[in-house]
C-alpha cells in the first residue's frame, strides 16, 4: 500500500538537513505483476529501472496460496513463489530492486520528483505506478485467520478450488452479483450475503442471479465470524429483529469470498493524476500513458475490470514500452 502525507520539501526549516537526491531513467513504484513485468521489460531496453517494492513486495498474490490460471505454470504455483520468480527475472536483467514506500510525489515540472520513505528524492524521466489496489475486507479477525484458507476476494482466481462445494459472497452490488453467478457455474451451492432487504446491484444483474437455481440470498445477514480447524468450514451469521434481539445461525460453508470492493493505492498522486470516483487512475484509451507525460500506469491502480494477475503483467509490459518509447522521442533518438 502506499500512502499519501503533507511533507515538506529540500526548501524547509533551516534545522532541517536537506533531503538526499538521486536521478533516474525509469523509476518503477510498486511490484507485483505489473511492475516486475515492466521492471523486466525496462531492463531489457537499458532504461536502467529502479523499483521501489512498498509495504507488501509482490502485491496481493502473496496472499494467495495457489495460482493455476497464470500461463507456463501447468502444474499451477504459489503466489509467493511465482513473485520470487517474476523478481529474480527483473533483477537478471539489472532492475535495481529496493525496499521502501513511496510517500509524495511532485509531477508538475519535467522532471518528476517522487520522495521515499521521507528520506530522499528521486528524480525521475519517466515514472511508472504500479501500486495496486487494496481488496475491502469486513474486518474480522476471522478473515486473518483464514486468509489462503477458505477466504478469498477474488472468485476468479480461488473459485476453481471449491468445485462441487458450498460457498459465500459477501455483497450487494455488481461485483458481488457477479462472482456469484460465476462460482454457481463452480460449486454446489452459493450464499450470497446481502446486509440490506434489496440489492445494489444493476437491474439487468439482479434479474440474472435471481435465475441461477443454486444462489440463495440471504437478505439483511451479516457475517458474525467464520469457524473451523484451520480451513473455512462454517459461518455465523446474525440479523436483528429489533433492538437488543438478534438472530444468529450457523451455516456450512468451505469458502468464503468479499465482494465488497477494492480500495486502489492511488492517494499519493491525486494530486496531479486524474483519477476516477473510486481511486482508479485514468489513463488515455489503449495505452499506459496518464495526463502527465512521462508518467505511465499499469496493472489494479489503473484497471477496476479485470484486476487479473495475467492482465496486470500485459499492461506492466505496456507501460514499459510506453516509457521506453517517451524516452527515446525526447532524447531525440
Amino acid at each position: 500500500m502506499f500512502k499519501s502525507l503533507n511533507l515538506d520539501d529540500n526548501s524547509g526549516s533551516n534545522d532541517k538537513l536537506p533531503l538526499e537526491t538521486e536521478k533516474v531513467k525509469c523509476l518503477i513504484i510498486g511490484s507485483g505483476p505489473a511492475g516486475y513485468t515492466a521492471a523486466i521489460y525496462a531492463a531489457r531496453a537499458n532504461l536502467n529501472p529502479v523499483m521501489y517494492q512498498g509495504l507488501q513486495p509482490g502485491g496481493q498474490l502473496t496472499t494467495t496460496t495457489e495460482v493455476e490460471n497464470y500461463p507456463g505454470y501447468p502444474k499451477g504455483i504459489t503466489g509467493p513463489l511465482m513473485m520470487e520468480d517474476l523478481n529474480a527475472q527483473a533483477v537478471r536483467f539489472g532492475t535495481d530492486v529496493r525496499w521502501g514506500l513511496a510517500t509524495k510525489v511532485d509531477f508538475s515540472g519535467s522532471v518528476h520528483k517522487v520522495w521515499i520513505d521521507d528520506e530522499k528524492i528521486i528524480e525521475a524521466e519517466s515514472v511508472i505506478i504500479a501500486t495496486g489496489a487494496t481488496a475491502k475486507y469486513l474486518g474480522m479477525e476471522d478473515e486473518k485467520k483464514y486468509a489462503g484458507s477458505g477466504v478469498s476476494a477474488c472468485a476468479t482466481c480461488d473459485g476453481f478450488f471449491y468445485r462441487g462445494k458450498d460457498v459465500a459472497v459477501v455483497g450487494g452490488g455488481d461485483t458481488a452479483v457477479e462472482e456469484a453467478i460465476y462460482l454457481a457455474g463452480l460449486v454446489n451451492k452459493v450464499y450470497l450475503i446481502v446486509r440490506r432487504n434489496e440489492l445494489r446491484a444493476s437491474k439487468v444483474m439482479q434479474d440474472r442471479v435471481m435465475r441461477v437455481k443454486n444462489v440463495e440470498i440471504l437478505w439483511e445477514r451479516q457475517t458474525k465470524g467464520l469457524f473451523g480447524d484451520g480451513v473455512v468450514e462454517g459461518m455465523t451469521l446474525w440479523k436483528k429483529k429489533g433492538t437488543p434481539e438478534e438472530e444468529e445461525v450457523s451455516i456450512k460453508i468451505d469458502g468464503f469470498f468479499l465482494a465488497i470492493g477494492h480500495t486502489p493505492n492511488s492517494d499519493f498522486v491525486k494530486d496531479f493524476l486524474d483519477t476516477d470516483e473510486v481511486g482508479y487512475i485514468k489513463t488515455i484509451e489503449g495505452t499506459s500513458k496518464t495526463k502527465v507525460p512521462g508518467v505511465f500506469a499499469c496493472g489494479d491502480v489503473q484497471d477496476s475490470i479485470y484486476r487479473q494477475a495475467v492482465t496486470a503483467a500485459g499492461s506492466g509490459c505496456m507501460a514499459a514500452i510506453d516509457a521506453e518509447r517517451y524516452l527515446s522521442e525526447k532524447h531525440g533518438a
